[in-house]
């Protein structure tokens, strides 16, 4: 399974702020899209880089209140780790792993923004195959009997 599927039963919006949005207004676009990232983009829609709550959680932990009012673009991740929708899920699953990431955007060939994937939607993405698998074989066993 490819990550092109799980977009095309998700969708391909993907939620971004400003650069020069204030860390309190991104908690809140976060928190009404009940998501753990957004991508920070320019007014050209060109992706800057990424916000997630662990970066917010960081910020607060450094900069206490003070992070509430500082722009986004001080605190976000630029150094983006992507997939293509070609990327087959369990490769997905391990650059998550090795590089301690929720979340991967997803970037077509041309380099325009495809949309982006969480580690949920990859877990959900195997357990509906594994289980696809199991019943297969379970029809497999019976009609062989």
């Amino acid at each position: 399974m490819t990550i092109a599927i799980i977009l095309r039963r998700k969708g391909a919006d993907v939620i971004s702020v400003a650069a020069q949005d204030e860390v309190g207004r991104v908690a809140q676009v976060l928190s009404e899209n009940r998501i753990g990232a957004a991508l920070v983009r320019d007014g050209g829609g060109d992706v800057l880089g990424i916000v997630s709550e662990r970066d917010i959680v960081r910020a607060i932990g450094a900069h206490g209140a003070d992070a509430v009012t500082m722009p986004v673009a001080q605190l976000m991740t630029r150094a983006l780790h992507t997939v293509t929708p070609r990327t087959r899920i369990p490769e997905a699953l391990a650059l998550m792993t090795d590089r301690r990431v929720r979340h991967l955007p997803v970037i077509d060939e041309d380099g325009s923004l495809a949309g982006m994937v969480s580690i949920g939607d990859l877990v959900k993405a195997r357990i509906e195959e594994a289980v696809h698998e199991a019943e297969e074989l379970r029809h497999y066993v019976e009609s062989a009997g």
